[in-house]
């Protein structure tokens, strides 16, 4: 591959005496368990002179490295150099001041943002989000301050009324990823950089201090490497000296969970700054556009041609319970194009949302819209149910159907009450009860010389209704974040041997696993063949050979 110079000598004539050249060149322990790989041989040269006589020997020794491939071709990265380093993210993070990326990548720095924005988080969850300002009012005055300091001022001031969208919790996920990214680069790249060198160990005493040591007399090296090629190691011999590695991946992981956690907050901060959101509460029978029902949430909400869409509530219904408490509720729901035509129909209900253009509809809540009614056989009347308040939770719904004269002061009539779309209380004009009738069954009632009949009761659906552009970057973030975390808790394991005479002094590290690491190492020596007497006279000449 090249020419061996010798260095300049004086102008004599000298008998060189044969051998001329003295090679430590043994072709036997020069076996590499790997596809091109750079062979890398030294061979020393002995020159002799009248003046060696004199001066006895002078040794001049140059390192000759043969390849059994081609050299690679370069790459364009190498060819354009520092013009394509300097563009793009990682160009702007190597432009950062050396003191900005180390502050950055500060650990204590990344525990005290993660602290706040679970906080934050946390302070979003207890306090009601998007409401308007006079609920705050109401709920956090200033004459009874929560804690004795908060008040409507902080919730308004602070953003906190929108937490996830607040300056304050953006700017924070803007601190953590820059510190994940300045962790990434300068921390975790350069620990896979080394970790996928060749490391040789030449030297008995550096072996030795490794976590795990031990010596095998009577035995190769080449079996050494044998042995751990089964096992899973990637394995290289030059010389005398051996290195062996697996598990490699592991060391790829932290970068892995840092660009999980970066997708994560990437499709939270677009999801609160990018999404639109509203509800809406629909009789049966009736429609709506979803444009006008959704609401921007953040400066990067852009409206879709799915916007434009038309929804009509079919039908509402129930299920229930054998107790009579509600089960499940149902919406039948068609959607039209603007042109009027129908590209979709379906019935959900809770945990079975509807998903077009990117717009998911929820089924979230119901009411009572109407009850219609026969009386003395005219109709039907709509009577409008009106919400009424009651303590807990129950839900209670009343109407009134006057008797007489109308616009007198003093009108008095039918009253009707009901929690649910099945059964309808009436009292009379005295606030007795008078029976309980329900929709559909055709069955009348006398009350003070008037004929009642419950023909129908027609509930509403509450729908929710979202955009979500983040929520497939964190889906994606989670998954990524779920399988770089299993594959960290791979051990990278790296393995030094080495030839000494007969007997071959091994060591060993790994960065997991340290209690199993030994007992591993040791199933591993034990499988190394002994070697007989006649094995160590041929390897011993040809080493001294």
């Amino acid at each position: 591959m090249g020419t061996l110079k010798p260095p300049t000598l004086p102008t004599r004539t000298h008998i060189l005496k044969a051998p001329l050249l003295h090679s430590t060149f043994n072709p036997q322990l020069h076996t590499l368990f790997n596809r091109c790989i750079t062979l890398s041989f030294t061979i020393s040269c002995k020159l002799r002179t009248s003046q060696d006589v004199k001066k006895k020997k002078d040794n001049v020794s140059k390192k000759i490295v043969f390849s059994d491939s081609s050299p690679p071709p370069l790459k364009n990265d190498e060819v354009s150099g520092e013009v394509e380093s300097k563009s793009g993210v990682i160009g702007l993070v190597k432009r950062l001041p050396r003191r900005v990326l180390a502050a950055l990548s500060n650990l204590p720095l990344a525990i005290g943002e993660m602290a706040a924005i679970a906080a934050l988080m946390a302070l979003g969850t207890a306090i009601e989000q998007g409401e308007v300002p006079d609920f705050y009012f109401q709920k956090y005055p200033e004459d009874n301050p929560v804690f004795g300091f908060f008040t409507w001022r902080w919730i308004l001031t602070l953003g906190f009324d929108h937490m996830f969208s607040s300056p304050i919790f953006l700017g924070l996920l803007v601190m953590m990823g820059l510190s994940l990214m300045a962790c990434t680069y300068t921390t975790q790249i350069p620990l896979v950089k080394v970790a996928r060198r060749w490391s040789f160990l030449h030297s008995a005493e550096a072996i030795r201090k490794q976590e795990f040591s031990d010596t095998l007399p009577r035995a190769s090296i080449q079996d050494l490497g044998v042995i751990l090629m089964g096992a899973g190691y990637e394995v290289f011999l030059k010389g005398p000296s051996l290195y062996a590695f697996k598990g490699l991946v592991g060391r790829f992981a932290p970068i892995g969970v840092h660009l999980a956690m970066l997708l994560i907050m990437a499709g939270g901060t677009l999801s609160a700054t990018g999404s639109f959101r509203g509800s809406v509460t629909v009789p049966q029978g009736l429609n709506f556009v979803v444009g006008d029902v959704l609401g921007p949430n953040g400066f990067l909400s852009t409206p879709t041609d799915a916007f434009s869409t038309e929804v009509h509530v079919n039908k509402f219904y129930m299920d229930y319970y054998d107790s009579g408490e509600v089960k499940q509720f149902h919406s039948d729901l068609s959607l039209f194009d603007i042109g009027g035509k129908e590209v979709m129909r379906k019935t959900i209900s809770v945990n079975d949302p509807l998903r077009y253009g990117g717009i998911t509809i929820y089924q979230t809540d119901w009411s009572f819209s109407a009850l219609q009614v026969l009386k003395n056989d005219e109709g039907p009347f709509n009577l409008a149910m009106a919400p009424l308040k009651v303590n807990g939770d129950k839900k209670l719904f009343g109407t009134f159907l006057p008797l007489g004269d109308v616009n007198s002061p003093n009108v008095k009539g039918i009253s009707m009450l009901a929690r649910d779309l099945q059964s309808i209380v009436i009292y009379d004009q005295e606030g007795k009860f008078a029976g309980i009738r329900r929709p559909n069954s055709k069955l009348p009632i006398d009350i003070d010389g008037t004929k009642i009949v419950i023909v129908d009761a027609i509930g509403s659906t509450g729908l929710d209704l979202k955009t979500d552009p983040g929520v497939p970057i964190v889906y994606a973030g989670f998954g990524a974040l779920m399988l770089t975390t299993c594959i960290s808790f791979l051990s990278h394991t790296q393995i030094w041997a080495l030839q000494d005479g007969t007997s071959v002094i091994i060591g060993g590290k790994t960065n997991r696993a340290k209690a199993e690491f030994p007992d591993d190492m040791n199933r591993l020596l034990d499988r190394v063949p002994e070697l007989v007497e006649s094995s160590l006279s041929k390897q011993s000449d040809g080493i001294s050979g």
